[in-house]
């Protein structure tokens, strides 16, 4: 079983995650808007444009996630998305992309007693991420 990750929006879901899908090299595998419900009752509140569920494809992993109505929508909390990137350069470019706009920056790149580079931030859209290259510091795998 593998957990998927489900995010919410609060109207900027298709450029949300079509963005993730280009930072992250990942592709869009499906998208349904109001439009394409079948009749009034199956639509979401909101007009036509309303992303009522996304799925992006991103390595074995699936992100998935749909814009909520203003009375329903709360700030993501409690939890973070969290990417290793498997080199420094990827690291820096991934951040510099994803924070660009960034609501907030908790802990902006920077070495740990357990990365080579580590950051913590709040992307323009709300979702919070932790970036985490091990480098050298990786456990080594016992003999």
């Amino acid at each position: 079983m593998t957990p998927t990750i489900y995010l919410f929006f609060d109207g900027t879901c298709l450029d949300a995650m079509t963005r993730y899908a280009d930072i992250l090299g990942g592709e869009v595998l499906s998208l349904t808007r109001n439009a394409d419900a079948p009749d009034a009752e199956s639509r979401m509140p909101g007009g036509d444009d309303v992303v009522m569920n996304m799925s992006v494809g991103l390595g074995d992993v699936t992100m998935m996630a749909s814009d909520v109505p203003p009375d329903m929508y709360n700030r993501p909390q409690g939890f973070r998305v969290q990417i290793a990137p498997g080199t420094r350069a990827e690291f820096d470019r991934i951040f510099a992309a994803l924070s660009d706009g960034a609501r907030s920056i908790e802990m902006g790149p920077e070495e740990t007693f357990w990365a080579e580079r580590f950051a913590m931030f709040t992307d323009s859209y709300g979702t919070p991420w932790m970036l985490n290259f091990e480098g050298a510091k990786a456990p080594r795998e016992a003999a």
